[in-house]
């Protein structure tokens, strides 16, 4: 099947401009774009009896970074309103109080994690199988995600999201007007329909 880029009408963000916004829908639509095509032609190298060739190889450990290039940045889009603000009091504030200490002090973590040098996100996860949370660095696209935990929250960090509104060396000024615009009823709706140490994982 082939993929179709969403369509996101996000505008009016606090620090995160229109046209800055604009520019990184474009590229989300190259990772789609891109992906379609990968697809093809691992299909036809099969047909042909290529399969485990170089071209083959090479095709199926970029499919990864295409395809995650694709549903990170559709978690990104989709975590973000205008007039988002902190997150209100419920059960996922709750769990973060739980697991950190302060709401603040997880917040300041998961900005911590996307200070991390290089390119890559910042994801707020949940622990699938003890509903531990924990923010982690995700190098490129496909590097560094934990096994059977849940994505709760994304803030891309490559110089592409944010480059266009701040200087290189600015990372931090748009990490702090990303939390300004987070879409937190989706946030809170991804955390509840985890189902903690239901996940078939062990025989």
């Amino acid at each position: 099947m082939a993929y179709t880029a969403k369509q996101f009408h996000l505008t009016g963000l606090d620090g995160i401009s229109d046209k800055q916004l604009e520019s990184h829908y474009k590229l989300y639509e190259g990772y789609v774009t891109n992906l379609n095509k990968i697809n093809d032609q691992l299909s036809q190298l099969a047909k042909d009896g290529k399969g485990g060739t170089p071209d083959y190889n090479e095709l199926k450990r970029r499919f990864g970074f295409e395809f995650d290039g694709m549903r990170l940045h559709e978690y990104y889009f989709s975590n973000m309103k205008p007039n988002g603000g902190d997150l209100h009091d419920g059960d996922l504030k709750s769990k973060i109080v739980e697991t950190f200490g302060t709401y603040d002090a997880w917040k300041m973590d998961f900005i911590n994690t996307g200070l991390v040098r290089g390119i890559g996100w910042s994801a707020f996860y949940i622990d699938n199988l003890t509903g531990q949370l924990f923010n982690v660095w995700i190098g490129d696209h496909e590097h560094n995600h934990p096994v059977a935990a849940t994505m709760l929250m994304i803030m891309d960090v490559w110089e592409h999201a944010y480059t266009g509104d701040y200087l290189p060396t600015e990372r931090k000024k748009y990490a702090e007007a990303f939390m300004k615009n987070v879409n937190w009823t989706v946030v809170e709706k991804r955390f509840s329909q985890v189902k903690v140490g239901e996940v078939a994982v062990f025989a």
